[in-house]
């Protein structure tokens, strides 16, 4: 039987999943998301052209490739709509080949308004929601009063709709009131859910292991970072769900021992987008240049991200999360115009220096110890083999190798399709 391969990012999301995705498609038979929701942005560019997908998974320009959507996915069906709509428009012939799991959960108009009346009441203390009702939709699953994408046809889902929406009206009574025009909501809502009816849907954990019983290769495909793990990540400053390797089996409907290959994204510095502890950051001229030279602004929010170095002890702390296999490194071309990279390799606080993350970032003051690299001042765009890399390039890369103990088996040089350095033979 097959294994399920896995692909993560290891920082704070934004690393680059989507084009490694679909680069590695052509190996797969089908490509599963196994969390998140529309608050992920995956870009991919090639053709001339850039897309960025919200909910489908990135396998779905690859031709005759089917694309699942799994049970640990929340789904907004007017997002979704949209978002098929724009794949239309492209010419990808997806209607056979996308598949939903009837045990997602549904994104509400009124978990929407709850998440933005929530984050508005916050002030100062908001965790950087992208107010795509995310957080309230899980917690409504945990709380066992979530709709399922599987309710849609029950004969009774117009009631089971409007027993939830009347628990959320009373829940926003506790929260100052915001602008948010519910009937305007609902008709665009209702209307959309044509579009995901139209679509096959799946008992997506029979799907899976008969497709691995079958023979089929499978890439479940994450979203957001690691370091966004409700469980493991920089709690509050998190997402609702695990996005870890762990998260697949529980995602997709896979015991652990299926799991294959886990692939680990990480950038060749750090980015973060909304609040929370970010031992690297540069607030400074350093986090700009970061900023501009790698277009560091949200995919699906726009929102200009933090920018700082890469952090080693963070990286070390999700590879063993995750059980990584090999590393994928991205956006190496954005530290061309660098005379000197930094690396953190340990932490200063309580007195000591150590490669550990203590049990809240949020509540310690860490001094970050770097390593200092020597920049290699010039283009990558036409390398296409590791040992044609500039020497201090390969030098970065491999210190960081040695540091980590995993292997970097990818290096992309560009956001294109095109742009990636491949060491399969190491």
């Amino acid at each position: 039987m097959h294994k399920i391969d896995v692909i993560l990012g290891l920082q704070w999301g934004d690393e680059g999943k989507g084009k490694i995705v679909d680069f590695l498609a052509t190996d797969y038979d089908i490509v599963a998301r196994f969390q998140g929701g529309p608050n992920a942005g995956h870009t991919l560019k090639f053709d001339g052209k850039k897309y960025v997908l919200h909910t489908v998974p990135s396998g779905i320009f690859r031709n005759d490739l089917i694309n699942l959507i799994g049970n640990g996915v929340v789904l907004d069906p007017i997002v979704f709509q949209r978002e098929l709509r724009s794949l239309e428009q492209s010419g990808v012939q997806f209607h056979q080949r996308l598949l939903v799991s009837k045990k997602a959960h549904l994104i509400l108009p009124t978990h929407r308004w709850l998440d933005a009346a929530s984050e508005a009441h916050k002030g100062k203390a908001k965790i950087g929601s992208t107010l795509k009702g995310i957080g309230p939709t899980y917690m409504d699953k945990t709380g066992r009063n979530g709709l399922r994408v599987g309710d849609i046809s029950q004969s009774n889902f117009k009631d089971l709709y409007n027993a939830l929406k009347v628990k959320h009206l009373e829940l926003l009574k506790i929260y100052p009131a915001i602008e948010f025009d519910l009937e305007k909501e609902e008709e665009a809502w209702f209307e959309s859910l044509n579009t995901l009816l139209a679509l096959k849907q799946v008992d997506a954990e029979y799907y899976i292991n008969e497709a691995l019983a079958d023979g089929k290769k499978i890439l479940a495909e994450g979203a957001q970072g690691s370091m966004l793990d409700v469980d493991f990540g920089t709690y509050p400053f998190v997402t609702s769900s695990n996005t870890i390797t762990a998260g697949v089996c529980t995602g997709l409907g896979v015991a652990p021992q299926r799991i294959g290959r886990v692939i680990g994204i990480t950038k060749a510095y750090c980015t973060r987008v909304g609040g929370g502890p970010f031992p690297t950051e540069q607030d400074n001229e350093t986090g700009e240049k970061l900023r501009q030279l790698g277009m560091e602004f949200g995919s699906t929010t726009g929102r200009p991200r933090r920018c700082g170095w890469i952090d080693l002890p963070q990286l070390k702390y999700t590879i063993m999360l995750n059980g990584v296999t090999e590393l994928c490194m991205t956006k190496i071309d954005v530290l061309n115009a660098f005379d000197e990279i930094q690396a953190a390799t340990h932490y200063r606080y309580d007195g000591a220096t150590t490669d550990r993350l203590p049990f809240d970032l949020n509540a310690i003051a860490i001094e970050s110890v770097y390593q200092t690299f020597q920049g290699w001042q010039s283009e990558l765009d036409d390398i296409r083999s590791f040992d044609k890399l500039p020497s201090a390039a390969r030098s970065f890369i491999e210190a960081l190798q040695s540091y980590l103990g995993v292997p970097f088996s990818m290096i992309s040089t560009g956001p294109e399709r095109e742009k990636l350095i491949l060491r399969n033979d190491e």
